[in-house]
């Protein structure tokens, strides 16, 4: 079944009991939807009102699969069947979220006479029962797949009776129920329209959260006589979440309670009082009272920037880093704005209705519009300064989502399609001579398929959000000599210590190019010049030095920059790995999706952009995934200004035709160029999972032909090509990426290509009053903590990539920077006012993966010989008499008369004898041979020896198991002689890997007993070990007998030498 958010509506929440008043408060969610700022009503004629909603029981199955009604959980009071998240609610009133069912009853009035359609969907099977007549039936465990009635008719004013059952087996869990017809048009069924059954009783109290966000009262109908220990017997639920009380106290009629965080305009609050703490109203012990609350707050979930925006003036700074001119004029602040309809064109000359601040997506709170809108226009009057003259002047868009018409007083100066990528018109010639000039802007965004999109979504939950759509990054113009620059390519050679600059213009002229601190070249536009570098300098992590270059054509003058930076892949260690400036480097990233509460997908201010990545910086990172968008220029100069390697995800798309595919790599292919000159950027990853993959072969030809684009960068063809409908491993490009966020599926290196794990971790962490309004996604696991959260981040990083970074891994991504949403995964609270780890500990053990990255290789040698007579007798160690290899006892490992001298002798339970480092390098030829016995024969295998290495298997084991001596490599390569050992009898084991022949040899007492195939080698990364094997990381096949004269050797030895080895240690 499929990961969802978990996520809890608020409900509506009582138990049957006996009361002796029956006037109830209603609670006017509805009404407040719309008024949410006016105070909650609760004089008589609110008490007169009717109870809305639906009886709803919630049970646990008899069995996994029975999906009956077996074992009543608890009885709530749902406004409506809107329930985005019901394995919260299930494991709240039933004690578990899987296995379980519920069953929804009541009364269901129609607003108007007419024809009305049912529609519903969810997770998993359902069925809606109409005066007992199935209007749907779908007891099917599937998930998301909606289903629609036939017409019923339905009189205005006229009840009927409503049964909605639903199960749950495993995973997330939802269900909606919609309707439309008679002048409706297609919504979720209004609480409005909703009552429960007869005789379903309800205490008399109203919930409200005020205004502030933090006062919720309970509101009964008669005085407080005593509160009691309110506060240690009421919890308080905000979208799920428990909210911490402060403060409780009685007014008159009212128990008003105050949080410690404040409650956020949207959210939905529960209220679980138990009954157990003395409240007494009117004379009578208030029982248990489970109860939504009405949530009047105003206070919206925004960054310390956020409140500070100047909507006349926002995001002022010079947008594009690598094309600076002096003369500019930002366009952003208030611009008029207007709905439209598909096809609608623009009327020039009149004023538009509402007011929106540019560049805040439409749906954004920034944007002071906050609504979705498929279609819509843009107008602003401007005036170009007087001292542009003679030039010519571009208008510019850092990006617009998705489809763009522009008009400057009435001319169509251009039309541009992609959400993510810059674009330029000349509007010269549409200007007038002088006075306002009227610029409107067409935008089309769907927010549908066959367009690149990322993680915005029209039903956004979990792990996709809300869309951002229109313009979203700053508008400008600036004026541009006759003769201009168009665009400046800059390429580093670090080895060289070089840096090759093209100057592209649309007229060919000479060009005066300088590199700070080195001396002016000349040349001609539109070629390639290379400038040598003095005293070259690199760019780095730890020293991010940037070289400015000026350009000068004719009047014209620009400045870029670049980076002295060069990525590759090498062989370090036995391994290919990621190489920055010659030096293998780790690549330990955190996920940045790029995403702000207030904004969007826009920051609301340059220090907001920037504050992420010092963050990711400060916390021991020295790289960040740039996932599935791209950023305005100015983050990729904050990234390279701070020392971050960035991985830069090509936008994904849902893409169901060839015009989405075209879409996808168009835009793809632009983005690289208009990113080309930032040295952060040392990857491009083409595919996220199958997000949009079509075809496998495709996959790798796409691979392909980006990397011949950019031979300068790393190639990821597919992060997470393990995961989430990928077609599979195309084997093309740099980098084999896994996703791993359960840690049992780690990626590894081919021959040519580095290991990645493209995303992992995703611990979730709560953090009440810094959450995005919708109960929480639970994904991969949660914590209680801030302390949880940092020991299981250290603890993870420790286990699974400090070892591994050390040997076959070059770079980590781990999910997330900050909270998204409703995906609480971050190191950061989406709102980026708290923290939510130690920064000092983290910092501490990515320090220490980033060092283990870097000293990959060092210090691992192969001695490739050991000679361990084991003639010792006693003490903790056996002498390698060839060597330095020595072997330390573990254990009860003891000593014992040997073939020869004396012997090591092991129990079978947890005793061995290691060296300190590998002995024999088995990506070559090698040969190891001992005498063993065996007191008892082992159940599965038992080894006598093995060296280890970081796959699941060891590259080899010395063995007997599954009745057979054994010499055994990784991928089931097992040359074996089946025979049933005397015990306590020696024999001669002989085990070589011949790379000549390709396969691997088993001797026994000197003869030759089978030869196999030997398979891929392993590099070996631990020590030599006599009487244990190693498997998926953890000691196993321990040795049950005695071991003596163990040999190891570089070569891989003939059958002659084997039976003198023999011979010769026989005697």
């Amino acid at each position: 079944m499929q990961i969802v958010q978990c996520v809890c509506n608020v409900l509506e929440i009582e138990g049957k009991h006996s009361m002796t008043r029956l006037r109830v408060r209603p609670l006017l969610l509805a009404v407040l939807l719309v008024l949410s700022a006016l105070a909650v009503p609760t004089g008589p004629a609110a008490a007169a009102a009717p109870v809305h909603g639906l009886k709803g029981e919630y049970f646990r199955m008899s069995a996994p699969g029975a999906r009956d009604f077996a074992e009543l959980g608890g009885i709530v009071l749902d406004p409506n069947i809107d329930l985005p998240g019901l394995a919260g609610t299930f494991e709240s009133l039933t004690g578990r979220t899987e296995h379980t069912t519920a069953r929804w009853t009541g009364r269901i009035t129609a607003p108007a006479t007419g024809d009305y359609t049912f529609s519903m969907i969810g997770d998993n099977g359902f069925r809606f029962f109409l005066d007992e007549r199935p209007v749907i039936d779908h007891w099917v465990g599937d998930w998301d797949r909606e289903q629609v009635s036939a017409p019923v008719p339905l009189v205005a004013g006229e009840a009927h009776t409503v049964r909605i059952e639903m199960f749950q087996d495993v995973g997330g869990a939802n269900l909606f129920l919609r309707w439309q017809g008679a002048g409706l048009e297609k919504q979720i069924v209004p609480e409005s329209a909703l009552t429960p059954p007869d005789g379903f009783q309800i205490f008399p109290v109203a919930f409200a959260v005020g205004a502030d966000g933090r006062t919720l009262t309970a509101d009964f109908d008669a005085n407080v006589d005593t509160l009691g220990d309110l506060a240690a017997h009421t919890k308080v639920e905000v979208d799920t979440t428990v909210f911490p009380i402060k403060s409780v106290r009685k007014a008159r009629d009212k128990a008003v309670i105050t949080l410690t965080e404040k409650v956020q305009k949207n959210q939905k609050v529960r209220v679980n009082y138990d009954g157990a703490g003395g409240l007494v109203v009117g004379g009578e012990t208030v029982p248990q009272v489970i109860r939504s609350a009405a949530n009047a707050s105003t206070h919206r979930l925004t960054t310390p920037w956020g409140d500070r925006v100047d909507k006349n003036r926002p995001l002022p700074e010079y947008p594009r880093p690598q094309l600076i001119r002096r003369d500019w004029l930002n366009l952003n602040g208030q611009w008029e704005f207007a709905s439209a309809e598909a096809g609608e064109q623009p009327v020039f000359g009149k004023r538009l209705a509402e007011k929106i601040t540019v560049p805040y997506p439409v749906e954004s709170l920034l944007s002071g519009i906050e609504r979705r809108e498929d279609h819509m226009f843009y107008r602003k009057l401007i005036t170009v300064p007087a001292g542009w003259n003679g030039k010519r002047v571009k208008l510019n868009f850092g990006a617009v989502d998705y489809e763009a018409r522009v008009w400057v007083n009435g001319t169509l100066v251009t039309t541009h399609t992609g959400g993510y990528n810059a674009f330029t018109a000349d509007v010269t010639d549409a200007l007038k001579p002088r006075g306002a000039q009227e610029i409107i802007v067409g935008v089309t965004d769907v927010t549908g398929p066959n367009q690149p999109k990322g993680k915005q979504s029209l039903n956004p939950g979990g792990i996709v959000y809300e869309p951002s759509s229109g313009i979203w990054q700053t508008v400008w113009l600036e004026p541009v000599a006759p003769v201009a620059v168009d665009d400046l390519v800059l390429t580093p050679d670090a080895a060289a210590g070089s840096v090759t600059v093209r100057v592209n213009s649309a007229a060919a002229a000479k060009v005066t190019v300088t590199v700070k601190g080195n001396r002016k070249v000349s040349g001609t536009t539109n070629t390639d010049l290379k400038i040598k570098l003095d005293r070259p300098r690199l760019w780095s992590p730890d020293d991010p030095y940037l070289y400015d270059v000026d350009v000068k054509l004719g009047s014209d003058s620009v400045r870029g920059y670049f980076g002295l930076r060069d990525v590759g892949v090498q062989n370090v260690g036995g391994f290919p790995k990621l190489i920055l400036n010659g030096k293998p480097i780790f690549s330990l990233a955190t996920l940045d999706q790029g995403f702000w509460p207030e904004g969007l997908h826009t920051q609301p201010s340059d220090a907001a952009l920037r504050f992420d990545l010092v963050e990711t910086k400060k916390l021991g990172f020295n790289a960040v995934r740039k996932h599935i968008k791209v950023e305005s220029a100015r983050w990729y100069r904050h990234a390279d200004e701070l020392g971050l390697l960035v991985w830069q995800d090509f936008v994904s798309a849902d893409i169901n035709n060839t015009a989405g595919q075209e879409a996808f790599l168009s835009q793809g292919s632009e983005m690289m160029r208009q990113l080309h000159n930032f040295p952060s950027i040392i990857g491009w990853i083409v595919f996220n999972e199958g997000w949009g993959e079509w075809d496998r072969t495709a996959t790798g030809e796409i691979a392909t032909r980006v990397k011949a684009a950019d031979p300068s960068r790393i190639l990821n063809a597919h992060s997470g090509v393990n995961c989430c409908n990928s077609k599979g491993d195309s084997g093309k490009g740099d980098v084999i990426d896994h996703h791993d966020y359960v840690n049992n599926d780690p990626p590894w290196p081919d021959a040519t290509r580095i290991a990645m794990d493209g995303e992992h971790g995703g611990f979730t962490l709560r953090t009440p009053g810094h959450m995005w309004p919708g109960p929480p996604a639970v994904i991969y696991s949660g914590v209680a903590d801030k302390a949880a959260l940092t020991a299981k981040y250290v603890d993870n990083t420790e286990r699974f990539y400090l070892e591994a970074a050390a040997n076959e891994l070059s770079g980590s991504v781990y999910t997330q920077i900050t909270d998204l949403e409703t995906e609480l995964n971050g190191l950061w609270t989406y709102d980026r006012r708290e923290i939510k780890v130690d920064p000092a500990a983290v910092r501490a053990v990515n320090a220490r993966v980033i060092a283990a990255g870097a000293a990959s290789g060092q210090g691992r040698t192969y001695p490739g010989h050991g000679d361990w007579n084991l003639d010792e007798g006693s003490g903790a160690t056996a002498r390698d008499s060839g060597g330095d290899s020595h072997l330390t006892l573990t254990g009860d490992t003891s000593w014992v008369p040997g073939r020869s001298g004396s012997a090591l002798t092991f129990d079978g339970d947890g005793d061995y004898a290691d060296t300190a480092a590998p002995v024999l390098d088995t990506t070559k030829d090698y040969s190891i041979a001992a005498w063993v016995t065996l007191d008892r024969l082992p159940g599965n295998y038992a080894t006598a020896i093995s060296q280890d290495g970081r796959r699941t298997e060891n590259p080899f084991y010395l063995q007997y198991g599954q009745g057979a001596f054994a010499f055994s490599t990784p991928g089931g390569n097992r040359a074996r002689l089946v025979t049933t050992p005397s015990l306590n009898r020696w024999y001669h084991l002989a085990g070589v890997r011949d790379h000549v022949t390709g396969e691997i040899r088993l001797y026994v007492d000197g003869q030759r007993a089978a030869t196999v195939p030997a398979g891929p080698d392993v590099v070996s990364t631990g020590p030599l070990s006599v009487g244990r094997a190693k498997y998926a990381g953890n000691r196993v096949d321990f040795w049950s007998g005695a071991v003596d004269q163990v040999h190891a050797v570089d070569r891989a030895l003939t059958d002659e030498e084997v039976a003198a080895i023999y011979t010769a240690s026989a005697h």
